[in-house]
């Protein structure tokens, strides 16, 4: 890792009408490691994940990518943030009229001048890559979840990002389709050297794949480190998610999840 981040958030706070899901969130994401971002249920964590990558604006503070602040970057500059990342969505987004090669390659061929002979090679690998060798003719109705998840890591990797997100990769999937997500995380990390974020709620991934983990609370960062540390973490609130804990008050744990919702 260098020490220049490859993404910095400062004072970042998201609104939705009067709620505020994100509470001036501060956090430096390094190149080359890979952060999870771990909370449960409406803690802000797909909220924070959509506004690093520009799908959110922020009602104040700023995420740099690049040194390139998204809130104020003109169309140019956004292009060639989009240029830098890719983002494998929670549900694996995949275009269903398309086939799998096609979902693929739609990032090839919005931004870039390659052929289509040369296009069609690139997914191939990005198939290879993944563990889907032989599945760009293929529906994505007729993939099982795992290998939706699958070939979404494909399309988010077919532009060869600096900065990988990653939205739940293992939410839905049985334990043993989970494990084989986990598995691949760690097969790209060792492979490239690019940036990863991944944002879950399950504990033993984010334990198996995390350099760092950022445990957030109701919008707000209550710890930051790595895996041995956070197991070690006294932080009420880290230890009741970490061992499992429910709230003593089922009313304001409802009122909680009622709040922010719209931002899990």
């Amino acid at each position: 890792m260098t020490d220049a981040p490859a993404i910095s958030a400062r004072a970042l706070r998201v609104q939705f009408g009067e709620r505020e899901v994100l509470h001036g969130v501060d956090l430096d994401i390094y190149r080359g490691e890979t952060v999870v971002i771990l909370g449960g249920s409406g803690s802000g964590k797909s909220t924070l994940l959509r506004t690093m990558v520009g799908l959110e604006k922020p009602h104040s503070g700023e995420v740099r990518i690049g040194g390139v602040d998204l809130a104020t970057a003109s169309e140019r500059e956004m292009d060639s943030v989009r240029r830098k990342i890719g983002l494998a969505f929670q549900s694996g987004a995949l275009i269903g009229s398309l086939t799998v090669g096609e979902n693929i390659s739609l990032p090839l061929l919005e931004h870039t001048g390659l052929n289509p002979s040369t296009i069609d090679v690139m997914v191939r690998i990005k198939l290879e890559q993944v563990g889907l060798s032989g599945f760009e003719h293929y529906m994505p109705s007729q993939l099982s979840g795992g290998m939706k998840k699958r070939a979404a890591f494909a399309r988010a990797l077919s532009m060869d990002p600096e900065i990988l997100f990653f939205d739940e990769p293992s939410a839905g999937l049985d334990p043993i389709m989970a494990a084989g997500i986990d598995n691949l995380i760690l097969n790209l990390k060792e492979a490239y050297s690019m940036t990863m974020v991944v944002v879950t709620h399950e504990l033993a991934s984010a334990f198996l794949i995390a350099d760092r983990i950022v445990v957030l609370d109701r919008g707000s960062i209550v710890a930051v480190g790595p895996a041995k540390e956070l197991r070690e973490s006294t932080h009420p609130r880290v230890r009741q998610f970490l061992d499992r804990v429910p709230d003593s008050d089922s009313d304001d744990e409802v009122d909680h999840l009622r709040l922010f919702t719209e931002g899990a």
